[in-house]
């Protein structure tokens, strides 16, 4: 039940965050801004670093940094490339593979079992979050059209960020189930590995970005619960549940925006209701 817990607090954080990281859009460059959160997000984690154990493995280390640099610096940068290529529908579609390509890599690679009630409840959930991205509102200009050759690189990046996303959630799993290391320790190391693979972005970026008052509360917030949070809530997941049924729990975070995009003026449709109660059937079927 703690796995569960986590998984949809992480989903939640993720969900209040992304509304905050939309308001910056506006101002700040995406890459900026993910380099800008993932800076902060490692200092906030700085104590914890300055304290691991004087024994702790170096393998288990270079694990963790290697799965924030792909996860994390990649995975993002990959993601928002995607997202200018394709819009948010179309890349949304793609991530939806995700919960279902973890549970069959969980298998494959992870030894884990996946019963059927568990595979059920990553298609479920995947249904739910593809049938959100089909019907949901084109907001953005990217998602008005493009070259061909745009959409098969938007979509090349989609995919090379679920596959990045997935690679660091294993790599991450197998030092939390194979170390004495805590949830917080990798979810610090691992903004460490990302923070580090954004560093060439980060040069000068706190004197040319001109964030208000107000703004700069929204950044902290937004990476204080986001990614600090939500990171910390992931490697709890990772570290009691099986892959691929965490990642379907944490899924959920697109269908939990339902209720974001509502307060922002997009009203909940038949569609959403549908998306909400295929989301909530295939939780059922993975965590009970």
């Amino acid at each position: 039940m703690t796995g569960v817990l986590a998984a949809l607090g992480a989903a939640m954080a993720w969900t209040g965050a992304s509304a905050l990281w939309r308001s910056l859009s506006g101002r700040v460059t995406a890459i900026r801004l993910n380099a800008m959160k993932n800076g902060l997000a490692s200092l906030l984690f700085l104590p914890v670093l300055l304290t691991l154990p004087h024994n702790t493995e170096v393998h288990a280390v270079l694990l963790l940094l290697i799965s924030g640099l792909i996860g994390i610096a990649a995975g993002d940068s990959f993601y928002l490339g995607a997202l200018r290529r394709l819009g948010t529908r179309r890349t949304l579609t793609v991530e939806a593979s995700g919960p279902v390509l973890a549970s069959i890599a969980g298998v494959l690679v992870m030894g884990d079992s996946l019963a059927v009630k568990n595979g059920l409840g990553a298609l479920l959930v995947s249904s739910a979050v593809v049938l959100i991205a089909i019907h949901a509102k084109e907001t953005s200009q990217g998602e008005r059209g493009g070259s061909a050759a745009d959409f098969g690189i938007g979509l090349l990046l989609a995919l090379t960020a679920v596959i990045c996303g997935l690679s660091g959630a294993f790599l991450a799993r197998q030092v939390l189930i194979s170390s004495n290391l805590t949830p917080l320790q990798t979810a610090s190391i691992r903004l460490l590995g990302g923070w580090l693979g954004l560093l060439p972005f980060l040069k000068g970026i706190w004197r040319q970005t001109k964030l208000k008052q107000r703004e700069q509360w929204k950044l902290v917030i937004a990476t204080v619960v986001g990614t600090n949070g939500g990171i910390l809530l992931q490697q709890v997941v990772l570290q009691t549940m099986p892959v691929g049924e965490g990642v379907t729990l944490m899924a959920t975070a697109p269908v939990m925006a339902l209720f974001v995009g509502r307060m922002e003026g997009d009203p909940i449709q038949l569609s959403g209701v549908a998306a909400a109660g295929l989301a909530l059937a295939g939780v059922a079927c993975t965590s009970l």
